[in-house]
């Protein structure tokens, strides 16, 4: 029977339709499957329909040209956090790849070597802090009725 609570994790933008296969050139000592993403020895990654990420990340907009390189790039960081992937050893090709896609999908190569920059610079947290999870409704307020007064409603 379902508990009084939800568990969710909050920052995504976008959920995937349909799966989505690409090969990278990061290959995995063994094949890496999980609930959303796989990972072959081969280099192909298949990321399963309903996988959710936040988009082209820091100061940018999310543009045609952004949206399928933050995809794969969001997925491999994800492969990282959870244990699958050594982020030292492929942090800086999983951020190569990002720009490579970007730029098949007709990125200028001036925002290209931005958008690389700032992956290089500003992600390497995001390659190995997993993502909160969260919980509704607080635990402190679980013997509150809705709609009585207890602090905010965040």
């Amino acid at each position: 029977m379902p508990g009084p609570f939800i568990r969710y994790k909050d920052g995504y933008k976008y959920q995937l339709f349909e799966d989505y296969e690409v090969t990278v050139q990061i290959v995995p000592d063994s094949d890496i499957r999980s609930a959303f993403i796989d990972l072959d020895r081969g280099g192909r990654l298949v990321i399963k329909k309903g996988y959710a990420w936040d988009g082209p990340s820091g100061p940018t907009i999310d543009t045609l040209n952004f949206m399928r390189g933050s995809l794969v790039h969001d997925a491999l960081y994800q492969l990282m956090r959870e244990g699958g992937l050594d982020a030292d050893r492929t942090r800086a090709l999983a951020d190569d790849e990002l720009v490579r896609i970007c730029r098949e999908d007709g990125m200028w190569s001036i925002r290209a070597w931005w958008v690389h920059t700032g992956v290089r610079l500003g992600g390497g947290a995001a390659a190995r802090k997993p993502r909160e999870v969260l919980q509704a409704p607080r635990p402190e307020k679980s013997a509150v009725s809705p709609g009585a007064a207890g602090g905010p409603d965040r």
